[in-house]
């Protein structure tokens, strides 16, 4: 989108969603986008008695001239001049269709236009509903599944989105930070390595459950109440990437202290595999990021997106640990996590260098959610 692109929003509306009024909730988007330049290279009108999904503004302001309606009224508009923006306040204001102008682009909501969202790495109709009483509660719920990754492990995707959306109620009322949320997992990072260092596996997978719930909060409340910060992305990301490894190295050397040691050899077979495939299929994945656009190796085909669903990540290892410990064999649970890892090593492997092939054969490799993919 153009630096010099600014936004506007139209109309008063006291109805707050997650704490904001819609005038609030456009001047952050407007900040987070950086949609605060000087207007010469168009304006992005907002209609403040509506309230929508954040990627329906970034879909709109990459294209000029485009307006979004609900209604028949214009909800959000990429005015590329001042007769634009113009007509724009005043059909909002006025809650009337706009007057159709040349070589302008009209969305109508009501015929369920799809878009891609590549930051959460998913195709849909993101929501879009007028901002009242009587739709907070569900527009609460729209705004937080808008803000869940398509793209994801199966626990995240199909587990706990119910139990994350209720304590993201809660902190967003009782003012708690997305940074606050993080603080508490952390905690029970650390707590859960330790109880797996002394070989008490159900207390340390109980808090380690605990911290994948607040993994999963701590983002929901950043989009949903747009506070998402250059350290919040870092100290989240920052233990996503790293505990990892960590849990799964004391849960071996708890195993000696529970009862059932690996022996030596074994211990650093299983070890040197789990670590091993665990960073290089991190570096396959940037590795893929880098070679095309920054699109993720997940999002590919629908192969991969299917795949991301139990591929050897925290999650599915946690689960495949946790059906090990139905039968008292936590030592069994991490050799198959080891040998889980490798076959998902492999796949990814096979996955890149199928990409490579393509691109030589002349294609162009883009996500399948873009409705244009490369399969």
């Amino acid at each position: 989108m153009a630096p010099d692109l600014n936004m506007e929003s139209v109309g008063s509306n006291p109805v707050r969603l997650w704490g904001l009024t819609m005038g609030e909730r456009v001047h952050r988007l407007a900040v987070s986008l950086g949609l605060e330049g000087d207007g010469s290279g168009g304006t992005i009108v907002s209609n403040n008695a509506v309230t929508y999904d954040p990627a329906w503004l970034r879909h709109i302001a990459d294209n000029p001239g485009m307006v979004l309606t609900l209604g028949g009224v214009p909800v959000l508009g990429h005015a590329r001049d001042a007769s634009e923006a113009a007509e724009l306040r005043a059909a909002m204001a006025e809650e009337r269709a706009a007057a159709v102008i040349a070589a302008q682009t009209v969305l109508t909501y009501e015929d369920g236009p799809t878009i891609e969202n590549k930051q959460l790495r998913k195709r849909e109709t993101p929501f879009l509903m007028p901002l009242t009483k009587e739709t907070i509660s569900p527009l609460e719920r729209a705004s937080y599944f808008g803000a869940y990754k398509g793209v994801t492990d199966v626990l995240t995707k199909y587990l706990w989105p119910e139990w994350a959306l209720v304590l993201t109620r809660i902190a967003a009322k009782i003012g708690m930070t997305p940074n606050m949320v993080t603080a508490i997992g952390f905690i029970c990072v650390v707590a859960a390595t330790f109880l797996f260092a002394n070989g008490q596996y159900w207390l340390g997978m109980g808090v380690g459950l605990i911290f994948m719930v607040f993994d999963t909060v701590d983002g929901k409340l950043a989009r949903c109440t747009i506070t998402s910060s250059w350290w919040g992305n870092i100290f989240d990301h920052g233990i996503d990437l790293i505990h990892p490894p960590f849990w799964w190295w004391f849960w071996a050397t708890g195993l000696a202290v529970y009862g059932l040691p690996l022996s030596e050899p074994m211990f650093w077979a299983v070890q040197f595999v789990i670590q091993g495939g665990y960073i290089l299929q991190r570096v396959i994945e940037g590795v893929f990021m880098r070679q095309n656009g920054m699109m993720h190796i997940h999002v590919w085909e629908r192969f991969d997106s299917q795949f991301r669903l139990i591929t050897a990540r925290r999650n599915p290892n946690m689960v495949i640990l946790f059906v090990s410990m139905i039968f008292a064999r936590p030592d069994i649970g991490l050799i198959v996590v080891a040998a889980w890892t490798l076959v998902s090593l492999a796949v990814h492997t096979v996955r890149i260098f199928q990409a490579q092939a393509f691109r030589r054969r002349g294609g162009k490799i883009t996500s399948w959610l873009s409705g244009d993919g490369a399969a």
